[in-house]
């Protein structure tokens, strides 16, 4: 792990994900329907996305389009992924462009590639569509074109968005269903709303149902090793233990910002460091969730009611939050009768705000395990 451009590097976990894409096994076709990763904010996705996954699969001979659906919110969704085919096909046809150089191994000519229709009118109402020019853009070049889109579920908000789901449905289809041996349309969306995404490959209204649904891995004990080693280059500089510093990191919920305060204020602390640092991280922790927490206020007493009976049920997740026993529950929580419908409201509300997820059929988790250790570790110190 080289730490010259400071980035920890996850080159295993990059390969084997570009390998399943472009090369899976007869057990993992259908990973060319799609897939769909999911994970929680600020625990390195996009980190690994741009520095680890996207040179592996260009390892491969791939071309990635990767588009942030945050990263212009003055553009719509499809605005964004058509700007970036458009750059793409460019260069394709742009004489001794950098993609063509990159490429010259496929018999590709230095003038570029000529295409049975104008660019600049992919995407548009009266032009050409994404599946008609990603098809040709395969077809003439045999390579496999990779198209990551990050916070896919802003792709749900609005009507745009779910055209844009559809025509790239349609490109997938054109593509991938052709006979014979040729390049794969291959798409993943990424993004933070844990419901919300995998809804995107398991509900039948959604265009990519039956698409792969999985969890990106967080950051484990090697990350932090690789910054207690970093840091050891500093003078003076007051580390904790490994151990104690592992601990520290998950009980922050594995995000790397959260390690770095952390390890800045223990630079303060007048006791032995792998005492201060518990404590420091038990506190950015709280401070962390509290943060997440605030956008349970708008739902009152029912709702964090609701959050504290999903938070204190099995990690699989809890079950039957209409039945008789939890409605009763509910109704001494909050000293009135509630009914069914009140919570089957309220239980979509929260997943649309990312508080709760579904984890199964009829069973809901908190969104994020971190704000659920430390909801719980909060309700044990108000019993006291």
């Amino acid at each position: 792990m080289s730490s010259v451009d400071d980035v920890f590097h996850r080159p295993d976990y990059a390969k084997d994900m570009a390998k399943q894409l472009l090369r899976p096994t007869a057990f993992q076709t259908n990973i060319r329907s799609g897939v769909f990763l999911s994970g929680i904010r600020r625990i390195g996705k996009t980190t690994f996305l741009k520095q680890d996954l996207i040179p592996a699969l260009e390892a491969e001979g791939a071309l990635v389009l990767y588009i942030d659906l945050w990263s212009d919110r003055s553009l719509t969704p499809s605005a964004l992924v058509h700007k970036a085919v458009q750059q793409a096909l460019e260069k394709f046809n742009t004489p001794s462009s950098s993609l063509l150089e990159r490429f010259k191994g496929l018999n590709m000519g230095a003038a570029g590639i000529s295409f049975g229709f104008q660019i600049d009118s992919v995407g548009s109402r009266e032009g050409t569509s994404l599946a008609q020019a990603i098809s040709e853009l395969i077809d003439k070049t045999g390579i496999n074109v990779v198209l990551i889109v990050d916070e896919i579920q802003q792709a749900l908000v609005t009507d745009d968005g779910n055209n844009l789901l559809h025509a790239l449905k349609a490109a997938r289809d054109a593509v991938n269903a052709k006979p014979g041996d040729h390049g794969y349309f291959l798409f993943l969306g990424t993004g933070s709303h844990k419901s919300l995404v995998t809804d995107m490959a398991t509900r039948r209204s959604q265009p990519f149902m039956g698409a792969m649904t999985t969890t990106y891995n967080p950051l484990s004990e090697d990350f932090v090793a690789w910054k207690i080693a970093q840091l050891q280059a500093s003078p003076d500089v007051i580390l904790p233990s490994l151990e104690v510093a592992f601990s520290g990191f998950q009980t922050m919920g594995n995000r790397p910002e959260e390690l770095l305060k952390a390890l800045v204020q223990l630079q303060s602390t007048t006791i032995s460091a792998d005492q201060a640092f518990p404590i420091i991280c038990a506190t950015l922790a709280s401070a962390a969730a509290d943060s997440e927490l605030h956008a349970l206020d708008q739902f009152g007493q029912l709702g964090e009611a609701l959050f504290t009976r999903i938070a204190s049920g099995p990690a699989e997740g809890v079950s039957r939050l209409y039945g008789a026993e939890s409605l009763e529950f509910f109704s001494k929580r909050v000293n009135a009768n509630v009914e069914a419908p009140q919570v089957q409201n309220l239980v979509e509300k929260m997943i649309a705000a990312n508080l709760i997820t579904r984890s199964g059929h009829g069973l809901y988790v908190v969104a994020d395990p971190f704000v659920r250790e430390v909801w719980l570790g909060k309700q044990v110190l108000l019993a006291i």
